[in-house]
């Protein structure tokens, strides 16, 4: 038995949709365990390119079953917008697609209140998508939430939405002087996508456990990076939920004792998108390089990312908080034609050096990254299949991260494509 989780190890876009295609060709079950539609994962092979939001990356790649976990937060219109494009691909989801009962629906309500909220937060405002996720976990832990187990009761599922329309009403108008939310035209709006989800929806977690029970191989999905985990990231400039392993576990309902890999996906320099500190950030060619080689635009939202230099600091710590005992590094390619390129191995803080990552996000935003500069390999990594072909000053660069961060990478990516990569 394996179970496998692929975790960002930074601020997320690190690429774990790529890696999770490619391992889904060995493993039973896929399972996307928190988050929602507010992150993308990319999937490209042969002439084909698609982003997904809420299905697991595991889709394409052999015929493992792909489940939406108990943690994941589900927008029922742009679920069924999903759907519809994998379908057309000629993928059949049927026996296939497994969504957990347990699962929390995001409605239109979530996506107001999210909009709204941002917009009185002026300058401070997150850098959230819009998407409705942090509200919907809002009304998660606050009990008023509605989980997929409700639409399979017409009327309770319209008996809870106006309850809770009838306070987010009066916060609506008297709060953020905005419309109030028709209750009717919403409920007649989300019927369609209810009645296309309702075959998919079961209890993931006895399903689950069955395939441990079975010794089927089990690949977890996250959706962020650990550095924007809501208790372990540059908080308030998080998400809303736990892309690390421990929430792997809460959102999947898969015991920590059956976890027997971690692997950390990290670029070879880092990027985020939104608002919050980022030490190795770069303001200047190098940064518009990165940005322009590694077409660092979200697949979500098409904002442009922050980009810098690889944070060492912040990858040690993400290795520590999730218990990684193997590595992929993504986007080597991007620093094909750098004549010298950085990495951050120490931060300066108040005058002093130190290799801790601060929990505070004002201390963050201060420290002074103490950088290690490489010579640049200055040719093409493209299409190398084999590690041993690889520029022997690339090998350098991959050799020395091993080393910092005594964790080995067992896949190394030159590219977006499916083919474009090198497993050790």
């Amino acid at each position: 038995m394996a179970v496998r989780i692929v975790i960002g190890a930074q601020w997320g876009d690190e690429g774990k949709g790529k890696v999770v295609d490619l391992l889904s060709a060995d493993s039973d079950y896929v399972v996307r365990y928190q988050g929602g539609a507010n992150a993308g994962h990319t999937l490209k092979f042969d002439d084909t390119t698609i982003v997904l939001h809420l299905i697991p990356s595991g889709m394409f790649n052999g015929n493992s079953k792909c489940v939406i976990g108990n943690g994941v937060v589900i927008d029922p219109i742009a679920l069924v917008e999903e759907l519809e494009e994998v379908e057309a691909l000629g993928v059949d989801l049927k026996n296939r697609l497994f969504i957990s009962s347990s699962a929390h629906l995001i409605l239109p309500y979530h996506k107001v209140l999210d909009n709204v909220k941002e917009k009185s937060r002026g300058s401070d405002a997150i850098g959230t998508t819009g998407r409705g996720i942090g509200p919907a976990y809002v009304s998660k832990v606050s009990r008023i939430g509605i989980r997929l187990i409700d639409l399979m009761d017409r009327e309770r599922l319209e008996e809870k939405i106006r309850k809770n329309l009838n306070d987010i009403n009066i916060a609506l108008e008297n709060v953020y002087n905005e419309d109030p939310i028709n209750a009717e035209k919403m409920i007649e709006d989300l019927e369609a996508s209810v009645e296309t989800i309702k075959p998919y929806i079961c209890n993931t977690t006895e399903l689950l456990h069955k395939a441990l029970q079975n010794n089927e191989a089990i690949l977890l999905e996250g959706a962020q990076g650990s550095l924007l985990d809501v208790d372990h990231g540059t908080y308030p400039y998080v998400t809303s939920s736990s892309p690390t392993a421990g929430g792997a576990c809460t959102g999947s309902g898969i015991p920590p004792l059956a976890i027997t890999n971690a692997m950390g996906i990290t670029k070879a320099y880092c990027t985020r998108v939104g608002n919050g500190p980022f030490p190795t950030e770069l303001n200047d060619e190098s940064g518009e390089k990165l940005r322009k080689n590694g077409q660092e635009f979200g697949a979500t939202t098409g904002r442009p990312r922050r980009c810098g230099w690889l944070d060492l600091v912040a990858l040690n710590y993400a290795i520590r908080l999730n218990g990684m005992n193997e590595l992929t590094l993504t986007k080597l390619d991007v620093l094909d034609d750098f004549e010298t390129i950085k990495v951050c191995t120490h931060y300066e803080l108040n005058g002093e050096k130190t290799d801790v990552f601060p929990a505070d996000c004002d201390e963050l935003d201060d420290v002074i990254p103490v950088y290690k500069t490489f010579t640049g390999w200055n040719t093409s990594t493209r299409n190398i299949s084999t590690y041993e072909n690889l520029p022997e000053k690339a090998r350098v660069y991959i050799r020395f991260i091993e080393e910092f961060t005594g964790v080995p990478f067992k896949i190394v990516s030159t590219g977006p494509k499916r083919s474009e990569t090198i497993v050790r």
